[in-house]
């Protein structure tokens, strides 16, 4: 006998409402979540110099975990909740 499981997680009964739209990044805090995937790091330094060069941004905050397949701690998701306008997450290699 052959057991089969599938991965799929349930949807959501309603979706999630997106976050405010921010109208220009100028003067904004951007974070970061490196997920400590090898690369990523070097594309987030290029994104932040764009960032700051070109649209304006006023500081960036780069945080990394620990690994790939954890999630980032509550402290880290709390700082870059309280002092950013905008956090990308993301993915090397």
């Amino acid at each position: 006998m052959v057991l089969l499981y599938d991965p799929t997680a349930a949807r959501q009964a309603e979706p999630e409402k997106a976050g405010l739209k921010l109208e220009s990044l100028s003067g904004k805090v951007v974070g970061f979540i490196d997920n400590a995937k090898p690369n990523f790091n070097h594309l987030v330094d290029d994104l932040a110099d764009l960032l700051v060069t070109r649209y304006g941004v006023k500081r960036v905050i780069k945080r990394r975990k620990p690994s790939a397949s954890l999630p980032a701690s509550d402290e880290v998701v709390g700082e870059l909740a309280d002092q950013c306008d905008l956090v990308i997450t993301g993915s090397g290699d």
